[in-house]
């Protein structure tokens, strides 16, 4: 087992109230996106409020200001989720519901294995990368670093990652 886990945020703006019918695609997919989270392999926990999902956790005075947090075994297997799976496909049309950032909206970063990152933390390590660019503290698929500080061949990752079911 893994001395280390993979945490990840990422934040982002709702075009419109989470009620209103223009974000209706996007609140009848959570459930099952989540469900899909969860049954990953890799998965280790999401961020969540009694509701079942993130959408209601405050992270700032804008009210369509949504955030989504959760921690993996690796970065495989996020990377399945989040691009080899039924995601890809709320993903690919997030610019119905959201707004385009203007700078960095996601982080991941290593976390010992058994601890579970804050929404302060992970709002942090945003920053953090808008600051001071991709860091073993805080990266991105892009420029992704190992749980060592090395930093990693991204072509390399995506060439080693299964599909996920």
């Amino acid at each position: 087992m893994s001395r280390f886990h993979l945490a990840q945020i990422n934040v982002a703006r709702a075009l419109a109230p989470l009620d209103d019918p223009q974000l209706a695609g996007f609140v009848a997919r959570l459930d099952d996106i989540n469900a899909l989270a969860d049954a990953s392999s890799g998965f280790v926990w999401r961020l969540q409020s009694d509701s079942g999902n993130a959408t209601d956790i405050k992270v700032s005075e804008d009210p369509n200001v949504i955030v989504n947090m959760s921690v993996w075994e690796g970065l495989d297997s996020l990377f399945s989720y989040v691009y080899r799976s039924d995601h890809l496909q709320v993903m690919s049309q997030r610019r119905q519901w959201f707004e385009k950032p203007a700078g960095a909206f996601m982080a991941l970063w290593w976390l010992p294995a058994g601890t579970l990152p804050s929404v302060e933390e992970g709002i942090e390590r945003i920053a953090l990368l808008e600051r001071s660019g991709a860091t073993p503290e805080a990266f991105t698929f892009k420029q992704p670093f190992d749980a060592e500080g090395r930093r990693l061949d991204r072509a390399a990752v995506m060439r080693t990652v299964e599909p996920c079911a």
